[in-house]
């Protein structure tokens, strides 16, 4: 790589064009923020140059167009038409009609990335620098290992597809990293869950974690798990004792096609219809989830051991798509060979924006690079609580509120004692609360500062939350964020994650003191479940009903002050108040749309609502 660049310029990083866009900015290997495009754009898994989010993230740190020095984009182009091109040349006449839809816009627009890119660019006066182009497993690489507290780690990244690659083991020590072994496509384990996500009627890059939420309600129906098992590894899916696998193309299509797979021969295969979105849900769908769940776990259970020889490292390091199965990463942190999981908040494609832009740092400021990252050791990282968003000033918050005519009472709070006080005061009278505070969260996942609340003691809680605050499926589990002191207590984890991204159990014999006593809210109706799932919710026993899944488990976050001090006091407030430090934690969102990103779309999302309360930093707003 040519080391020719301004040496005191910020690095970007670029994701865009096929889902998740995103940008970063990084200096010398330092972190500074990132951002997704949805957040602004307001669209769902944006897929745009993210030209709004470069400029809001620009302006938020005060940096100028001429202070970038170089630009990076998370993956090679012309790869990705190679694979392309060879994919339909090898299955031809199959996919033939695929073809004809997909080249024209590749010959057209995509073959031509560098361009765009250079042309967007020079609309934010940003010009004349250099443009790589690192590979997208190296960007995923690169995400996992370069923000974690290890000095050398083993890597693990697991995804669709990038150019080629579906799969990649990797060793990073220092600034450099060493790809060990790789898989290619047609053979994707990523491709394999999404398949199983579409079969059961959810949508393919978004909808595989209700997949993974649906597993759980099948514990009761382990003899038609234990089949479908048996007939997935039988016919769809070769698994190696390494962990490598082959994928029976016979019963996937994404490769041709754009359906996941052929639909008639699954349901020959598993005796089951495909399901149509918005359908009901029967225990068969349930079944298949958690054996296609199942599978999954074997097969990434043989790569972590595989990859613990290979390497010979005590610490493992996780990005890619894949590595936001949360169950999943709590069976290798409970069951793998590692000491220690390190695992990328932003795993999938948006965080290869933050990804590229560190690997080039790290060769072409290899120096400072490494003096950055020898500055953390674990249990702390880089990745600064993954608040690496935009915040929001009091006076812009009371501008937001008379721009918008809002007729609902609020009020501002002078210091944050008396404000978290009332919020715990809020939570504890039952009382849904919405929390706009502070920078925002990178990635999936809500972290406490664009979060919804709730008392997670409260029976009622799930399903109101559900189906009146995030108007979604009322199967959907919710998250505990949890001071550290408490997570041990409740939860069979020898560590967790701050970033809501493994799932342990609860003890089967924990007892919360205080355990809320309020009856199921009769308005809170299930009869829109199947009755298998609702039968299961009403049986919940857990002292925190509102955020145990009906396995007894718990996808945990644990939260610690030098991460998010306003997050923790608050949690220390409800402890006192109710001797647990325990919160529902769930992002400020309804389903379909991104997270909020500004005050207005708090407010928005407030009024489409039944949530009870909303904060705006330091301002309550009622209704």
């Amino acid at each position: 790589m040519n080391k020719t660049t301004n040496q005191n310029g910020y690095t970007l990083g670029l994701s865009c064009f096929y889902h998740d866009s995103a940008v970063s900015l990084t200096y010398k290997g330092k972190i500074i923020g990132a951002l997704q495009q949805e957040r602004i754009s307001r669209i769902k898994n944006d897929d745009s140059f993210p030209f709004e989010a470069i400029e809001t993230l620009l302006k938020e740190h005060d940096i100028s167009p001429s202070q970038i020095a170089q630009v990076v984009y998370y993956e090679k182009p012309f790869l990705t038409f190679e694979r392309l091109l060879e994919t339909y040349h090898a299955y031809f006449p199959k996919g033939f009609f695929s073809y004809l839809k997909v080249m024209p816009i590749w010959i057209k627009e995509k073959i031509f990335i560098k361009s765009i890119i250079k042309k967007e660019l020079k609309k934010l006066a940003i010009k004349n620098v250099p443009l790589y182009f690192p590979s997208h497993h190296h960007s995923h690489m690169a995400a996992a290992y370069y923000p974690s507290p290890f000095d050398k780690a083993a890597i693990l990244t697991l995804d669709g597809v990038g150019e080629w690659e579906t799969l990649s083991l990797g060793i990073g020590e220092g600034t450099k990293i060493r790809p060990l072994a790789t898989l290619n496509f047609p053979h994707s384990l990523g491709l394999f869950y999404s398949s199983f996500t579409y079969f059961c009627g959810f949508k393919v890059n978004s909808g595989e974690y209700k997949l993974m939420g649906l597993a759980p309600y099948a514990h009761e129906e382990l003899e038609l798990v234990d089949q479908y098992q048996k007939t997935i590894e039988n016919h769809l899916i070769d698994i190696r004792e390494d962990g490598s696998f082959l994928l029976n193309q016979k019963y996937f299509s994404y490769a041709t096609a754009f359906k996941m797979v052929p639909e008639k021969i699954w349901e020959e295969l598993f005796n089951i219809p495909v399901r149509k979105p918005e359908t009901d849900i029967t225990r068969e769908y349930a079944a298949l989830a958690l054996a296609c769940q199942k599978v999954t776990e074997k097969v990434i259970l043989k790569l972590v051991h595989s990859l613990k020889e290979l390497s010979g490292c005590e610490n493992l390091c996780l990005a890619g798509g894949v590595a936001l199965n949360s169950v999943a990463n709590g069976l290798i942190v409970r069951e793998g060979p590692f000491k220690k999981v390190w695992i990328q908040p932003a795993s999938g494609d948006a965080g290869s924006a933050l990804g590229c832009a560190l690997a080039v740092d790290n060769i072409l400021f290899a120096d400072e690079a490494l003096e950055e990252k020898n500055k953390k050791t674990w249990p702390n990282d880089h990745m600064l609580g993954a608040l690496l968003g935009p915040s929001f000033s009091s006076e812009k918050i009371e501008d937001y509120l008379k721009k918008s005519q809002t007729k609902r009472i609020w009020y501002k709070f002078e210091n944050n004692e008396e404000l978290i006080k009332k919020i715990v005061e809020d939570l504890t009278d039952q009382k849904v609360v919405g929390l706009f505070q502070g920078k925002s969260e990178f990635g999936p996942r809500a972290l406490g500062s664009r979060s919804i609340l709730a008392d997670p003691r409260n029976p009622s809680m799930q399903k109101k939350v559900n189906l009146k605050i995030k108007l979604r499926e009322g199967f959907r589990p919710f998250a505990p964020a949890a001071l550290e002191e408490d997570c041990n207590k409740y939860y069979n984890a020898p560590y967790t994650s701050p970033y809501m991204q493994v799932v342990h159990s609860i003890f089967e014999n924990a007892e919360g003191p205080s355990i809320h006593s309020q009856k199921e809210d009769d308005s809170l109706s299930v009869d829109n479940l199947p009755s298998f799932i609702s039968r299961q919710l009403k049986k919940q026993n857990s002292p925190f009903p509102a955020v145990t899944h009906v396995d007894g488990s718990a996808r945990i976050q644990v939260v610690r002050r030098e991460n998010h001090p306003f997050f923790y006091d608050l949690l220390k407030e409800f402890k006192k108040q109710t001797e647990v430090g325990i919160l529902l934690n769930t992002s400020f969102n309804i389903r379909g749309e991104p997270i909020v990103f500004d005050p207005m779309d708090a407010l928005n999302c407030f009024e489409k609502t039944q949530m009870d309360v909303l904060y705006l930093e330091n301002y309550r707003i009622s209704k």
